[in-house]
This record gives structure tokens, sequence and C-alpha cells, in this order.
């Protein structure tokens, strides 16, 4: 019987490092796999430096190869001018961005090194993944030793939200890193003893404050993790409360010149009130709750998944993960493993209950932002303490839980990126690229910058492209004068209707269906319609409509020709 323990137990540890470096090699296939989303052409354009060059598209036709020159390094001759770029990408975090600079800024340095493809860009995070990766394990490793450890690590590597994040051009994969790096030092200061050696206790402490400045210096919202750091540390060593004061403290001040600099500029710019909740108390309170289960949802099971499957699904996703570690607490209490549930659940469920709790006294709806993007900084607690549910279950049920929850994991990720592709631009380049010597005028329902810079970015700045962006309600009238004072400049327009136009967006469908209309008469008046698609990603934010026009006499030539 200890043989076979003992066999078992070593094949499921095997299992879990197979399982890992599945999860590494995910990301490395998909660096590649999506165009750019509309938040990261926002990081691609901010870590240029070229934010502050940034104009909205006017009234008028401007060249698109002015907005893909955006998207480059700037030239630079003398290490003064590499310096005045740096400053400029923090003087485009502080004019239009609602985070901190570090991601830009690391982002920046890596742009430098590695150009500008998806994959190089996105090969960032994948290291930041695998640093993370290292670090659960040593969390877990701390908390439950090595087996713990391993469990920890895989449910981190192939968790479905973990994984998009970590390939997402955002800073929300990094803040996890900073979090489970912090929890684990603090755990570890709070549980040795005085007697450690002096170089090893400087490791853990710079480990500790560095990554709570990094920390918040990627992400506001880890202010949410400073509270759960310091309940740890009352919680673990509160006799020694004044060091672990000094060591936050430590950290808060290496971040301060940032938050007396630049916040009060980013604050001037914040729009809190899209995060307002409904006037009806009931209805405002049925939502807080049905957004705590649907991010727990989100985070533990279906990751971005969540923005496709019914609401229904995640609401029950959550109420499973919250009926699981009630199931599971009265057995950690019985083997003595209380103060075990008690660290993870101050590292899960406790922060993500204090969002709650805030997000109910300001009267917003802030953590479900995103598909719980916002408060991604719970997801290493709440994978803690599901780890450690599935570590101290029954020898014959442990390996099979495990085994079938990486399983899934590895399923809904793999499913993620080969059944939700995102090309939609791509598709828009093809259809320039087909006549790339002819002057082609392309018209978007928007002008909102992250669908200006998708264009930019994904159409070949060779090609004879000018774009006419404009908010929906006026482009119909800026078409019209467009092609009455340029009549013959264009040979082919492309007609781009986004389903979201992200700024002034019509209030109802039907006045969104008479502007498309509007439009449409206009372009058939002179043109004629020659071919037409729908695109689509995985957002609403990648729905499109592209048709393609040409003028009237064009195609009849066309058409007598083939006769």
């Amino acid at each position: 019987m200890k043989v076979s323990l003992k066999f078992s137990d070593r094949g499921l540890e095997s299992l879990l490092i197979v399982f890992i470096f599945l999860a590494i090699l995910l990301r490395i296939l998909n660096l590649g796999a999506r165009e750019l989303w509309y938040d990261e052409v926002l990081s691609l354009l901010l870590s240029t430096g070229q934010k502050i060059h940034y104009q909205t598209p006017g009234t008028t036709p401007v060249a698109l190869a002015d907005y893909a020159a955006l998207l480059r390094l700037p030239t630079e001759a003398s290490l003064g001018q590499g310096l005045a770029t740096l400053k400029n990408v923090l003087r485009g975090v502080v004019g239009g961005e609602p985070h901190p600079p570090l991601f830009f800024l690391t982002q920046h340095v890596w742009f430098r090194l590695h150009g500008a493809t998806e994959a190089s860009l996105r090969s960032l995070g994948v290291l930041i993944s695998a640093a993370a990766m290292g670090g659960s394990y040593g969390l877990g490793r701390l908390l439950m030793r090595h087996r713990g450890g391993l469990i920890l690590a895989a449910l981190l590597a192939l968790n479905p939200f973990y994984l998009f994040h970590s390939l997402n051009l955002r800073m929300y994969g990094p803040i996890v890193l900073w979090v489970i790096l912090s929890a684990w030092a603090m755990l570890h200061l709070a549980l040795s003893k005085d007697s450690q050696d002096w170089r090893e206790k400087g490791l853990w402490n710079g480990l500790l404050i560095g990554s709570i400045a990094a920390g918040l210096l990627t992400f506001y919202l880890f202010v949410h993790w400073l509270v759960v750091l310091t309940v740890l540390a009352l919680y673990l060593d509160r006799h020694r409360w004044r060091q672990h004061a000094l060591r936050i403290g430590a950290g808060v001040l290496l971040a301060l010149p940032w938050f007396l600099w630049g916040l009060p500029q980013q604050l001037n710019n914040a729009d809190l009130d899209r995060f307002s909740a409904a006037s009806h108390w009931f209805s405002t309170l049925s939502q807080h709750f049905q957004n705590t289960f649907t991010t727990l949802g989100v985070h533990l099971l279906f990751g971005d998944w969540g923005g496709t499957v019914p609401a229904s699904l995640l609401v029950v996703a959550g109420i499973g993960a919250v009926a699981l570690v009630g199931a599971m607490s009265a057995r950690l209490v019985k083997q003595g493993k209380a103060s075990l549930l008690v660290i993870a659940l101050i590292m899960g469920l406790f922060p993500l209950l204090m969002a709650l709790g805030a997000d109910i006294l300001t009267g917003k709806f802030t953590f479900a932002w995103g598909l719980g993007r916002v408060v991604i900084f719970t997801l290493p607690g709440n994978l803690l303490l599901l780890t450690v549910c599935l570590e101290n279950l029954a020898n014959p049920w442990r390996k099979g839980a495990v085994v079938s929850l990486l399983a899934l994991y590895l399923v809904i990720g793999m499913g993620d990126f080969s059944f939700r592709g995102r090309q939609m631009f791509h598709t828009v380049n093809d259809w320039v690229m087909q006549a790339p010597e002819t002057r082609t005028l392309l018209v978007m329902n928007s002008k909102a910058w992250g669908n200006v810079l998708r264009l930019a970015y994904y159409i070949d700045p060779e090609a004879n492209v000018d774009l006419l962006a404009a908010h929906p309600a006026d482009l119909a009238d800026s078409l019209r004068q467009t092609l009455r004072d340029r009549p013959s400049d264009y040979q082919r327009v492309l007609w781009l209707h986004a389903a979201r136009s992200v700024w002034k967006e019509p209030e109802t469908e039907e006045e969104a269906r008479q502007i498309e209309q509007a439009v449409g008469e206009v372009l058939q008046g002179d043109h004629q319609l020659v071919r037409e698609d729908s695109l689509s990603g995985t957002m609403t934010l990648d729905q499109f409509s592209l048709n393609l026009y040409e003028p009237a006499l064009v195609g009849l030539s066309e058409e007598g020709n083939r006769t």
C-alpha cells in the first residue's frame, strides 16, 4: 500500500510538471494568433512615446500612413533624444491613461529590443507569466510543501483567465506577478525566525519592498493588496508588526513620487461615471452579488469565454466555487489546518469582498468591469484557496480531481485560441492590397483611437489609403462633402462600419440603422457596391461590416469588358 501511494504521488507530480510545460508551450504557440485588440494598440502607442503627437481625425480625409508612423519609435540620433522619448512615454501616460507607468516603460524597453510584431510585443508577457509560475510554486511550497507548490503553479499556469491576460498587452498579467512575489515574501518573513541569515533576510526584504513598489506603479488597485499584506502580517506575526509596517511603508515610499506627480494629472482625465450603479437599491444590491459570483466564475473557470457564455453559467460556476470552499472548510478545521485555510481566505475571498464593499459604499460597479480584470489581483489567492481544498482531499480523490481540473483548464484555453480568432483588420488589409496603387478612401463611423490605430497597424503603410473617420451622426455629411470636393480622387471606397463606435454611439438601434442607411445613400449616388463582408473577433469591439464601392462608370466599364 505504501509503495502504491508513493508511486501515485510521484505520478501526480510528474503530470503537474507536464501541465506546466504545456501551459508555457500554449503561450508560445499563440503569441501571434490574434490581432491586437482595442486596448492593446493603445498600449503600443503609449509605449512608443508618441501618444502626445496623436490627433483625432478631423472632418477631412488624412493619410492613414501618418497614424502608422506613431506606432513606431521616433528617430533618435543621440542619448538625449532617447531620454526625451522616455519622458514622452510618461507624458503620454499622464495625459490619457488611467494606469501607472511601469508597464508602459518596461514594454518600451522590450519594444526597442525586439520590435513591434504581435509575437514580439506579447513575448514579454510569456516571460512574466513564467516568473509568476515560479513564484506561485515557491508560495505553495512554503505553505503546503513540494506537491502543493506544483499544484498551485499548474493551476495558475493553465487557468484560462490568466492564460488570456498573460498574452494580453496590458498591465493585468504583470500585476499577478507582483501580487505573488509580495505575498510569498511577506509569508516567508512572517513565518521565519529572527535567527535567519542576514543576507537571506535582506533578499526577502528587498523582494517584498520591490514587489510592493512595482505593484503600485503597475496598477492603482494594488492598494487593496496592501491591506491584504497588512492583515497577513498581523495574523501571522503581530509581535513584529513594526518591522512589517516599515517594509510595506518602504515600498509605498518608492512609488510615492509618481503618486504625487502623475496621479493628480490622471485624475483630471478620469471618467468614473461609466461605473455608476443603478438608482434602485434592490436592483443595485442584486447586481453587486451577481457581479461577485460572475467574477469568480470567470476567474476560476471560463476566462475570456466569459464574454460569450450565458451569464447564468458564470454565476453557477462562482456559486460552485464558494460551495466547494464551504464544504472543505469543516474538513480542514478538523484536520488542524484552520490557519492554512485562513491564510488562503485572506488572500482570495477577502480582497474580493473588500472590492465589493468599496463598490457598495461608493455606489459604483467597478470590480466586475472587463470580465473582472480590474480585480485580477484576487486570482492568486483564490487559486491558492482552490489548491488548499484539492491538496487536502483524500488520496484516492486528490489525483483525479487535480488532473481533471487541469485537463479542463487546458481544453478551455486551447479552445479559446482555436475557435475564437481575431483577424478583422487583416481582412481589411487584404482588400486594400488587391489594388495597392489605387487611391482608396477608407470610411469609418468611429473616431475612437483604438479603431483608428488598429487600421494603421494592420494596413500596409505603402498602400495609397486615406482615412475619413467621423462620429456616426456626422459621417454622412462628412462623406458627402468629401466626394463633392474631390470627386475624382478616389477610385475605391471602403466603408468600414463598426458595430460599436465607442465615442458618441447612437442611443438606439433605430438611430444606428438610419445613420448606416444615410451613409449608404451617399455612396450609392455615384458608386456601386461590388463586395461586402462581415467581420468579427472575440468581443463586440471587433464586429464590423466591410463594403467595397467603386465609381459607377468604372463598374459599368468592367461589366462591359467581361461581357
